[in-house]
């Protein structure tokens, strides 16, 4: 059993940052990949990026290539999400996920947070 909490959310300018980061509880941490997913207001949850349990394989969706960073320390059961150059269409609610594979498709991930807001103004 893993249990994820995300943080980091908030409000930011278009073109700024933000960090969210998400703690997984157990000692097994490195071995699970690790996911993040958005939901915005109407529409249904999709991938954002993934990274493996080691954190040498990163998967990206196109439209955050080159600006958003997924990361992990596995000394700290965290993984990160580095989002820059934030847009108004970047508005969602994100959640991170634990799953036994690095994948794209939400039903591979297993475990859930309950999710950070996160709002771009323009």
């Amino acid at each position: 059993q893993v249990q994820l909490v995300e943080s980091g959310g908030g409000l930011v300018q278009a073109g700024g940052s933000l960090r969210l980061s998400c703690a997984a509880s157990g000692r097994t941490f490195s071995s699970y990949a690790m996911g993040w997913f958005r939901q915005a207001p109407g529409k249904e949850r999709e991938f954002v990026a993934a990274i493996s349990g080691s954190g040498i394989m990163t998967y990206y969706r196109e439209f955050v290539k080159g600006r958003f960073t997924i990361s992990r320390d596995n000394a700290k059961n965290t993984v990160y999400l580095q989002m820059n150059s934030l847009r108004p269409e970047d508005t969602a609610v994100y959640y991170c996920a634990a799953g036994m594979t690095t994948a794209t498709r939400r039903d591979e991930y297993q475990y859930w947070g309950q999710g950070t807001q996160v709002t771009v103004s323009s």
